[in-house]
């Protein structure tokens, strides 16, 4: 399916795994955010600092905020997912956050992801979300955002980079854009590719 040329009515929700005050993944993911905006949807960060979201206990029906996280990833039209890079992988903030949720708030939605560095390229952090969500069986975008040496690239909250800055707010347009992708849309490889026959 193509791209949404109309992004009105999309409803974007960010996750940012990070809970440090000044945060560069809350910049950055806000940032994204503005991508969204501008491609006519809205969008809000779920800010984890501000919820009591303790380690998931499966034998618990609800724990501290977590009904009240879930219901606002399973009520939005596509997710971004916001981490900084923590030994070669994503939060743990984050990971209890999505351990909460589940195939009733992803399955067959959008999600963009956008992970942060001190040093080099955060990619590992990247590559491990995207087999979560795939696990989840979302649809994730092939265009993701790595913000590497994270505290040189903002300067009073802005990216100073205007090609990596750019590149955040396609983030945002993208997941919009892309919201209502269709799971099984028929194709003439899916009529020819019908397996082994005997």
């Amino acid at each position: 399916m193509a791209a949404d040329t109309d992004g009105s009515g999309v409803h974007v929700v960010a996750l940012c795994g990070s809970l440090r005050d000044s945060s560069c993944t809350q910049r950055a993911v806000e940032r994204a955010l503005d991508g969204a905006r501008a491609a006519g949807g809205t969008g809000a960060v779920i800010d984890l600092r501000e919820h009591d979201l303790p380690p998931l206990d499966p034998d618990v029906d609800s724990q501290g905020d977590s009904d009240a996280v879930v219901r606002r990833v399973r009520g939005a039209d596509a997710v971004l997912l916001g981490t900084p890079m923590y030994h070669g992988s994503y939060s743990g903030v984050l990971k209890n956050a999505l351990d909460h949720c589940g195939f009733d708030e992803f399955e067959g939605k959008t999600v963009g992801l956008l992970a942060v560095a001190g040093g080099g390229f955060p990619v590992p952090a990247l590559d491990h979300l995207r087999s979560v969500c795939r696990a989840l069986d979302a649809w994730v975008l092939p265009h993701q955002v790595a913000v590497p040496n994270a505290a040189s690239q903002f300067e009073a909250g802005e990216v100073v980079d205007d090609r990596l800055d750019e590149r955040v707010r396609v983030l945002g347009r993208r997941v919009v854009a892309y919201a209502h992708i269709e799971p099984d849309t028929p194709s003439f490889e899916a009529d020819e590719n019908v397996g082994a026959v005997d």
